[in-house]
């Protein structure tokens, strides 16, 4: 009897292409279940409104002036809040056997992980640039030029890239797509409530400012603050970028390696 050597499935090539097809799928669906931009449309807009309005004027005197501190922090705040959608998406695609029927297929075996993760990505910049334009609409005005703004959508997409990896990390460890959102809330509310993405440091007890200012939300709304109104950039830009790359770093080996265990 003679025996053959295992070829790889799929080239590189081929596997781009297929993370590129899954992740057209993924956003194909939406026209079949709108609700997935729920929490990438009505949501933000709704946080922007309502913060801008009711606290807007206590906080700044204005709502203009508001606009031009908060608007930047709901961005973040939102964008780090999306990627739960990554994490459920994933855990109720495996929790179905979506990711068996995709296994039996001649494609690339990390093309289902990636596609979700890439799609996913391009939701939150249509989310970012919502959030931008109703701002406008309500007065926000961006102080600076097109390469800032640019700059400010590489930055909130691969630090969104990153820590969608959190979130992977938990679907593939919890049996339902419910837990993913409910051990999402539990980390984000803290961490996205206790920094200045809505109110500004010095307002804060001493005790809570300590956190404020090594918290990586505040540092990444300084650093949209700075690129969309002018201002400090580089330091809470590069502070931006170490931190992505860290959460990069930790969580991505650990959710490749907690998805091969399960699928």
């Amino acid at each position: 009897m003679t025996t053959t050597a295992i070829e790889p499935r799929v080239s590189a090539v081929v596997a781009v292409r297929n993370t590129a097809t899954l992740a057209w799928r993924t956003l194909v669906q939406i026209k079949h279940n709108p609700f997935e931009l729920l929490d990438f449309s009505v949501q933000p807009i709704m946080f922007l409104v309502l913060f801008t309005y009711v606290f807007g004027g206590a906080i700044s005197g204005s709502t203009a002036d508001y606009l031009a501190f908060g608007l930047p922090g709901i961005i973040v705040q939102n964008l780090l809040f999306a990627t739960l959608n990554t994490g459920v998406g994933l855990n109720t695609d495996i929790s179905k056997g979506v990711f068996d029927r995709l296994r039996s297929l001649p494609i690339s075996r990390w093309s289902p992980l990636a596609g979700r993760i890439v799609a996913d990505v391009i939701k939150q910049a249509w989310a970012v640039t919502l959030l931008l334009v109703v701002g406008t609409i309500l007065g926000f005005r961006i102080g600076t030029g097109p390469v800032e703004v640019v700059g400010m959508y590489a930055l909130l997409l691969f630090f969104a890239f990153a820590a969608s990896w959190m979130s992977v990390l938990v679907a593939m460890l919890v049996s339902e797509p419910e837990k993913v959102q409910i051990f999402g809330f539990v980390l984000l509310f803290p961490l996205t409530f206790a920094s200045n993405a809505f109110a500004p440091t010095e307002t804060m007890p001493g005790w809570l400012q300590a956190w404020v200012k090594v918290n990586p939300v505040s540092i990444l709304a300084d650093a949209v603050r700075g690129l969309l109104n002018g201002g400090p950039v580089a330091t809470p830009v590069t502070q931006s970028l170490i931190w992505a790359a860290i959460l990069l770093a930790v969580f991505a080996p650990l959710s490749v390696w907690a998805f091969r265990r399960r699928v």
